[in-house]
């Protein structure tokens, strides 16, 4: 009886090891800057402005047999907003866009993860900007993973996705050239 538990007991053991061997959870590495938040609008159609989130923090589980189940939650604090320019800045943050006075966050949770194939994926998920939850969709490829020279293991994504100002309450009418945004997301993550 006492070699039937050993050997049931073991087999257990073995089988939340390698399961849990399977899936991996990551904090995103914003200490080291290893990760970034950068978006581009047209400007009236004849450049781009360009910008970043410099303050954020989130988390993601990948499982290489089973991306499908990956999931990735981000925080954002829109304060930090910065494209090179503290007027500028001044004002995305205030009322006329980003209104971080009265939304002092933003955030992102994913709801699905579809590989396509060819290496990439479509990440889905739920993106909260000026007070307003949306759906969009990032089309993300893994960029690679391993070890690192300080004893840890890392994986690095990257992912892009457009949506509307208007779709967020954010009215102000710089022209229909000017109404996108357009994401781009490079997270590189440490394994925990």
């Amino acid at each position: 009886m006492k070699l039937k538990s050993l050997i049931a007991g073991a087999v257990l053991a073995g089988a939340t090891l390698s399961t849990s061997a399977m899936a991996a959870d990551y904090i995103v590495d914003t200490k080291g800057a290893h990760a970034s938040i950068n978006f581009k609008v047209s400007h009236l159609g004849y450049s781009w402005l360009e910008g970043r989130f410099d303050q954020f923090d989130g988390q993601f589980s990948y499982d290489e047999s089973k991306p499908e189940a990956s999931t990735v939650s981000i925080n954002i604090d829109p304060a930090s907003v910065s494209t090179n320019h503290a007027e500028r800045d001044k004002h995305i943050r205030s009322d006329d866009f980003l209104d971080v006075a009265k939304y002092p966050s933003a955030s992102f949770k994913s709801t699905g993860f579809k590989p396509n194939g060819n290496g990439g994926a479509t990440l889905s998920g739920e993106l909260t900007l000026h007070g307003v939850t949306k759906p969009v969709e990032l089309a993300v490829s893994k960029i690679g993973e391993g070890k690192d020279p300080w004893g840890g293991y890392r994986a690095g994504f990257t992912g892009t996705t457009e949506f509307k100002m208007k779709d967020f309450g954010i009215t102000k009418n710089l022209g229909p050239a000017s109404e996108t945004v357009y994401m781009t997301l490079h997270v590189e993550g440490i394994k925990q």
